[in-house]
């Protein structure tokens, strides 16, 4: 049987190179529809790298936000190297990250393990948790820690029921540090919810053959739980080390933006803010932006190198 196509060879062939060209037109309209919802991204991306390479140069300068920058090359590495104001607060921080990150996490994978046993009313107790996390950083929670501990706050007179007398908190060196560290670790929400989510993804299959071996509670947590939720929190640690290095609100609103008593509270966002918009030192205050980075950078760094040896991924 002869078919149109047969008659007509030429037809034939020039059938398939229409739907080809055609196809080509078709994705470059769908490229640029999908450039065009990306245009607010690009946008945002301007926003933050015009600033950021601005800043890089600004480091390197005399500026004063009143008067045109002044090139001063090195100066202001040399400045951070030799201010020991700013050791202080790089001190500061680190001592607040190095405490406060490991009891956060360790506060929010306790309690992701305990609401994961499947009680009644589980979306209420994870919303109750939840939500410190959310005003944790807000000024008013600050303010409202700031009242907890100060002279005459809640802690002081609960102590003293107990014949116990204690002045500030806060105007203490010796407790300043740790009222902050009490307000991160409260705020402790928003990895307790990842963590409970990766909890739901261990297998029970794991936790059964185990406990037919004779595994206790105990041996499974670290042998099948710990291992499986890995990633997850080495994902958290990455960001509450990141979040930890960059306190500012906390510190400005406890101290009163001067830092605390002795330097106790000075933290290195918060000695940056002092020179930047105190001392009009933008300069040097760029300088010690970029410092941070660095330090951030490091960290990360540290972290995605040391995350070989103990993060175990499904492949």
């Amino acid at each position: 049987m002869t078919t149109a196509l047969d008659a007509h060879p030429q037809a034939a062939e020039q059938t398939p190179s229409v739907s080809a060209a055609s196809r080509p037109r078709r994705k470059r309209k769908s490229d640029k529809a999908g450039y065009v919802f990306l245009l607010p991204w690009f946008g945002g991306v301007l926003l933050t790298f015009v600033p950021f390479f601005i800043s890089l140069y600004l480091a390197f300068t005399d500026y004063d936000l009143l008067t045109s920058p002044t090139f001063t090359g090195l100066d202001n590495i040399k400045t951070v190297l030799a201010d020991q104001k700013l050791h202080q607060a790089l001190g500061v921080t680190f001592t607040y990250t190095f405490i406060s990150v490991p009891i956060s996490l360790a506060a929010a994978l306790l309690v992701a393990v305990v609401l994961n046993k499947g009680m009644r009313g589980l979306p209420i107790y994870r919303s109750i948790y939840y939500l410190p996390s959310l005003l944790g950083g807000s000024v008013a929670i600050v303010m409202l820690w700031r009242a907890i501990f100060g002279a005459d706050g809640i802690v002081n007179h609960l102590l003293g029921l107990f014949g116990i007398e204690h002045g500030s908190w806060i105007q203490n060196p010796d407790t300043a540090l740790g009222v902050l560290v009490s307000l991160e670790v409260w705020s402790f929400g928003s990895p307790m919810v990842i963590f409970l989510a990766a909890l739901r993804q261990v297998p029970q299959e794991l936790y059964e053959a185990a406990a037919v071996d004779g595994a206790r509670r105990g041996r499974q947590f670290w042998s099948i739980t710990l291992p499986m939720i890995s990633p997850v929190i080495f994902f958290n640690l990455v960001l509450a080390l990141i979040g930890a290095l960059q306190t500012f609100t906390q510190a400005f609103v406890v101290s009163g933006g001067t830092g605390g008593p002795a330097g106790s509270t000075m933290f290195y966002n918060l000695y940056l803010y002092q020179q930047g918009f105190q001392n009009f030192n933008m300069g040097y205050a760029s300088a010690m932006a970029w410092l941070l980075l660095l330090i951030i950078a490091a960290f990360t760094g540290i972290n995605f190198y040391a995350q070989r040896y103990w993060v175990h991924y499904e492949n």
